[in-house]
């Protein structure tokens, strides 16, 4: 992909992720991503992504900074939401968070193949006061 198709493959799949469409999200993951620090594969990246909308129902992303090069894309979001469900074994708090994070994708054949990223202690942080 050129450069703009690279980003406007990102916005797609930024809308994915604030709609909370799990069956498109899982369009933009190759079967077997690899995923540093974390559980490989779609099935793992869908139910994290699951897990998070259930305990965020209005979770959102805002893109900051896109810089695509070569088959990668390395981007800077703000992401926030209501603690409304239950995650990662905390209770709702009812808190609504707002976290910066910061990401790595390398892109195959228009699915993301590898992925690394900030993880979630500043957002666990927020949750617990």
């Amino acid at each position: 992909m050129q450069s703009w198709e690279m980003r406007e493959w990102f916005a797609d799949y930024l809308d994915a992720c604030n709609r909370h469409d799990l069956d498109a999200i899982r369009s933009f993951v190759a079967p077997s991503v690899r995923r540093a620090h974390l559980p490989g594969g779609a099935d793992a990246w869908v139910a994290d992504a699951a897990d998070l909308f259930h305990g965020f129902p209005d979770w959102q992303w805002r893109r900051i900074q896109l810089l695509v090069e070569d088959d990668r894309i390395a981007v800077h979001l703000r992401a926030g939401g209501t603690h409304l469900g239950p995650f990662r074994s905390i209770p709702p708090t009812r808190r609504h968070v707002n976290v910066a994070q910061f990401a790595m994708y390398r892109v195959t054949g228009g699915r993301i193949a590898e992925f690394t990223g900030t993880g979630e202690s500043e957002l666990i942080a927020q949750l617990q006061g």
